[in-house]
């Protein structure tokens, strides 16, 4: 048993990458295979070529650890893949059209008319419905190519197919990717509305199991190509940000997961489902039955290298000096807020005549002031404490802005090791076939690699300086005084 070994597959917009790891989480190969990113890629992406990429990746890894492991120590094989992009399947497992990635625009029209018909159904499942999301893709598909129809077996996620081709079952899916298809994770039913309102036949969804469930075992056929056994077992996926969200390690109650990277992406665990009214949250359905919270901000570390790019290693340690500054600044870089308040009027501001190292500081005080309003409006919305953050993203690369963070948010917080969509499918992987839950998995497999605590002497002038903060929101109208619910 301690030589037991995982696989995790992701495939993202821009590549796909898979990752072995062992009983302890160390990451022993990678592979990774890049796809060209274009306006078209945005919208629609080959699933052929994901899979002729992923079968690279795998050939990867394998190559790197055979000589060193036992192969036939494999014991599991997931997959992640992004959220929203959905692929019309034909009869014979062939897609009929290329997959219909998250970020196509293009089915705003009905993703207008499905978030119309669910809410008009009181549907109790997902109602927030955006162009990114899948139910709307499905129904775009039927308007622009109802002859297909004939042909279509259903339609299925990204990980989905992945999941397909590796063990040959391709109608399972999990709470995860079936959320934003409208799915209720509350109830663990589509909704009737989709076949009853919708052009969308109820045999062309899904079966949807909790992410860790056991879908198969590795096809023969594929098992043979590899040089594998065949009692590889291929387990039921997750969306890539709360793949994300498990290698974290941000999987018990109370713990939280802040990504900084172009935005700031918040996910974390509670006993009770959120319901936030302004729609700032949506929770998807931990695999053990707990939720799983997550709002996406418009703020993040895009400002970083677009405005301090050419010094980063000598702003920091000059910004390392002068914390705590007093001064107010938020580098929101596009206008409109979203998360953890709704402002389609918001801009950044920043005092005049800082230097720049000061103004590098005092920005990476104002996102870690929207981090902490972000936790506050959750911990209102659920009535339950943020006992940790955990940490990733290229924000989560500096040591001072992590202490800044920590002493803002008055919290310890945990950066690890091994933070990516491919350990989380592989610690996903493990969930159910080595360990008893992805609790235990998670907190087996998962590294720290960086524990940060408050500093006293600083915990009351960072508790002054957010006050003034949420201060200026206020008195310039984006949020209320007492705005949280």
């Amino acid at each position: 048993m301690s030589n037991s070994y995982f696989i995790g597959i992701d495939v993202g917009t821009q590549g796909a990458r898979a990752v072995l790891i062992d009983v302890a989480g160390n990451v022993l190969a990678g592979g990774e295979q890049a796809f060209p990113l274009s306006n078209q890629s945005r919208e629609e992406q080959s699933p052929g070529q994901w899979w002729s990429d992923c079968m690279l990746c795998l050939q990867q890894v394998l190559g790197e650890v055979r000589a060193h492991i036992d192969v036939s120590q494999i014991k599991a094989i997931s997959v992640t893949s992004t959220s929203g992009t959905i692929i019309p399947l034909g009869k014979d497992h062939h897609p009929l059209y290329n997959a219909i990635m998250y970020s196509d625009p293009r089915s705003a029209e009905e993703a207008d008319f499905c978030k119309k018909i669910a809410l008009a159904a009181n549907s109790k499942g997902y109602t927030a419905f955006n162009a990114s999301s899948g139910l709307p893709k499905m129904l775009w598909f039927i308007n622009r190519y109802p002859a297909a129809i004939n042909q279509l077996a259903g339609f299925i996620h990204a990980t989905d197919f992945i999941i397909g081709k590796l063990c040959g079952r391709y109608t399972i899916t999990d709470y995860t990717n079936a959320l934003k298809s409208g799915y209720d994770v509350r109830n663990k039913q589509w909704p009737s509305y989709i076949w009853e309102k919708l052009p969308i036949q109820k045999q062309w969804l899904p079966q949807v199991q909790p992410s860790g469930a056991v879908i198969a075992t590795i096809s023969p056929a594929l098992a043979n190509i590899l040089e594998l056994p065949d009692t590889i077992q291929i387990v039921a996926g997750m969306t890539d940000g709360c793949a994300a969200q498990i290698a974290s390690g941000a999987v018990k109650v109370g713990d939280w997961n802040t990504t900084i990277g172009t935005t700031l992406v918040i996910k974390g665990v509670t006993t009770q489902e959120i319901y936030d009214v302004h729609g700032r949250l949506y929770c998807h359905r931990h695999p053990e039955g707990y939720w799983m919270p997550g709002g996406a901000s418009n703020t993040g570390a895009d400002w970083v290298t677009r405005d301090f790019g050419a010094d980063l290693k000598e702003l920091t340690a000059q910004a390392g000096k002068i914390i705590p500054t007093h001064y107010m600044a938020w580098p929101l870089k596009q206008q409109g807020e979203r998360f953890p308040f709704i402002a389609p009027q918001a801009t950044g501001f920043e005092p005049d005549g800082l230097s720049r190292a000061a103004l590098f500081a005092a920005n990476m005080e104002g996102v870690a002031y929207i981090e902490r309003y972000a936790y506050e409006v959750i911990e209102q919305l659920s009535g339950e404490k943020v006992r940790a953050v955990y940490t990733a993203g290229g924000g989560s690369n500096s040591d001072v802005w992590l202490q800044i963070r920590s002493n803002v948010l008055q919290l310890p917080v945990y950066k690890m090791k091994h933070v990516t969509g491919a350990v989380g499918a592989a610690i996903i992987a493990a969930s159910q076939t080595h360990f008893n839950s992805l609790t235990a998995a998670a907190t087996a497999l998962t590294q720290i690699e960086k524990e940060v605590h408050p500093k006293k002497e600083w915990m009351a002038i960072y508790d002054e300086n957010y006050r003034q903060f949420i201060n200026i929101l206020v008195e310039k109208g984006y949020i209320r005084k007492t705005q949280y619910a």
